[in-house]
């Protein structure tokens, strides 16, 4: 049965304290692990026969581009699906800052290091917030020329959408609470945190 992309907070979810920070599980590890094998599977599955480029826009989407480029390199022959091969590049951008909400400007940390002219290419995102990083890097992957641009994001704040930028892949559909972990951080912290919680209090 797949699984449901709406993500809700699930009281048997423990609430844990690390170094004196109050965070409530949101989104467990297992959660995550299974909802990247969906995602793999349906991008394989889209680009069969074709090369791909997953381009990762750090630094939140680390976490999330490694664990969706190795479930595509995962050999799945017992589900008649073998591994798809893929090329990995990355864009730094910030809107952020110190702050919990988006400023509104992006700033473009690192270049794009990858010619993806030509090229099927796929932005990996950690989350969709405003989506204005998103139309600003949709703007500036589409200048290159490539062969076709989509979005995957592993989690979207429908809520918070302030521009028409798509998104063709989505992890989970989540409320308008600050998350950290996976990848996601305040003032770099919490990004190694295995599941995806909320931060109830900051020490």
């Amino acid at each position: 049965m797949k699984q449901e992309r709406k993500a809700e907070v699930i009281n048997q979810l423990p609430k844990v304290e690390i170094e004196g920070n109050q965070i409530q599980v949101f989104i467990s590890p297992e959660q995550l692990a299974n909802r990247v094998k969906e995602l793999a599977d349906q991008i394989s599955a889209d680009y069969k026969n074709q090369e791909l480029i997953l381009i990762g826009v750090l630094k939140g989407s680390n976490v999330f581009l490694v664990d969706l480029s190795r479930e595509l390199g995962t050999d799945r022959l017992e589900r008649g699906r073998s591994p798809k091969l893929v090329k990995i590049g990355f864009v730094g951008t910030s809107s952020y800052g110190s702050k919990t909400d988006s400023s509104g400007e992006v700033k473009q940390t690192i270049r794009l290091d990858t010619d993806i002219k030509g090229k099927h290419v796929i932005i990996v995102e950690d989350i969709a917030d405003t989506r204005i990083t998103l139309e600003w890097l949709l703007k500036l992957a589409h200048a290159q020329n490539p062969a076709s641009v989509r979005v995957c994001v592993a989690l979207n704040k429908e809520s918070r959408n302030q521009t028409n930028a798509k998104l063709d892949y989505v992890g989970f559909d989540i409320p308008d609470e600050f998350v950290v972990g996976y990848g996601l951080d305040l003032n770099e912290e919490f990004r190694n945190l295995p599941f995806v919680g909320i931060l109830l209090k900051k020490s």
